[in-house]
């Protein structure tokens, strides 16, 4: 991974190119789709979650015709195009791949690479008129987050959609504990615990391109690929803290070390972090990404003066306390059900011409968010949020070899 200061990604995106890149376009432009007629979209990134993704539009979203995709590997897009019935003409391989998607006149793009691509991506499906449904995180470093938000508020104003895929607000258990918590049932808060857990990912030895690192969520390992393991998994869990707090933390510090064997990529795999807010509530994230069976875990529990409300991704929903409580539920099958309904949200925004687009913000704050804890983890200090701003840093990842 190479760090800089300035501004220069060699065969990559720029910010300054691409904020330059938007050029205001009229509405009646921008692609849509008429109220009954089916919305023509492209897939770019077919790995585990991307060709899910593909098999939910084709098979249970018929308002959605999917048209054209796109992966770096040409192996890969041509068996999506078989089994999606997507014409050979339609599927488009290498970092160029989704140009060509975008160029089939689509109407709507699916963003699901490793999310170093998002930023240049999404910027050019905006200057393209093209409505963006992305995954998260939005991007690996501040530049590249700040892009995301200037794309969300060009889409707004040239009335395009631009969504982002958060699974735990989706779920009917978390937005009725959510929304009790903040009503004050548990009273006031001084702590929040989020918790993330999981098996990792593959850590094999580094070739001589990164062509190597881009399939089986290897690249998660790695900070210029995918951000690292806080930023790109964990901020699940920060995401739902955010949302219970109603906002970005002030400043975090923070631990964090690399544990699992034989290591290749550079992120760390274990973190403790303390954030503080502005109104001097706690927020403590733990996770850890080792294979040692423990399994699972996506969570947040707000401790507060009267009881406690939890949320999660997979388990409680529910508040108890001296005061009153909810029963909630259990959240299940979230990964799957939280991209339908988030798939169907998105869709009705387009017809509906709903360009609000209030998942964007939300999402650069959680991205930011965890590069923040990632970088104060890294270097054991206290970082502030305007200082991590300020600093601009950028990170770059290695393209030299990579087929265009």
């Amino acid at each position: 991974m190479k760090i800089s200061n300035t501004f220069n990604r060699r065969k990559f995106l720029a910010h300054s190119a691409a904020v330059a890149a938007f050029t205001i376009v009229e509405p009646s432009l921008v692609r849509g789709s008429q109220a009954n007629s089916r919305i023509k979209v492209g897939l770019v990134g077919l790995g585990g979650r991307g060709s899910l993704i593909a098999r939910i539009v084709t098979e249970n979203h018929k308002g959605l015709h999917l048209t054209a995709l796109a992966d770096y590997f040409e192996q890969v897009v041509r068996a999506a195009g078989e089994r999606f019935d997507v014409p050979k003409e339609c599927c488009y391989s290498g970092l160029s791949g989704y140009k060509g998607v975008l160029a089939g006149k689509v109407d709507a793009i699916l963003l699901e690479t490793p999310p170093c691509f998002f930023p240049e991506h999404a910027a050019t499906a905006v200057n393209a008129g093209v409505h963006v449904y992305m995954a998260k995180p939005v991007a690996v470093d501040v530049p590249g987050t700040l892009v995301i938000s200037e794309c969300g508020k060009r889409a707004t104003i040239r009335r395009q959609v631009f969504f982002v895929d958060f699974q735990v607000p989706t779920d009917p258990f978390n937005i009725e504990t959510v929304k009790r918590y903040q009503e004050g049932l548990i009273g006031e808060t001084g702590l929040l615990s989020s918790f993330y857990t999981d098996e990792a990912f593959p850590d094999p030895s580094k070739t001589q391109t990164i062509e190597s690192r881009l399939q089986n969520l290897v690249w998660v390992n790695d900070i210029d690929l995918g951000g690292g393991f806080l930023v790109n998994a964990g901020i699940h869990a920060i995401d739902a803290a955010l949302w219970m707090a109603g906002g970005p933390p002030a400043h975090a510090m923070g631990l964090s070390r690399i544990v699992r064997d034989n290591p290749h990529g550079d992120t760390a795999d274990v973190y403790s972090v303390t954030y503080g807010f502005d109104n001097d509530l706690i927020l403590n994230h733990r996770g850890e990404h080792l294979k040692n069976t423990h399994g699972f875990t996506c969570n947040c529990i707000a401790y507060g003066r009267h009881g406690f409300a939890e949320i999660a991704y997979q388990g409680n929903a529910w508040i108890r306390g001296n005061k009153g409580g909810y029963r909630g539920g259990e959240v299940k099958d979230l990964y799957v059900q939280g991209i339908e309904r988030n798939l169907d949200r998105f869709e009705q925004d387009v017809r509906q011409e709903r360009y609000d687009n209030p998942t964007v913000e939300r999402s650069v704050n959680s991205t930011l968010a965890t590069i923040l804890g990632r970088e104060a983890g890294r270097r054991n200090a206290r970082l502030t949020w305007d200082e991590l701003i300020a600093e601009k840093r950028r990170i770059e990842p290695d393209l030299t070899g990579l087929k265009a």
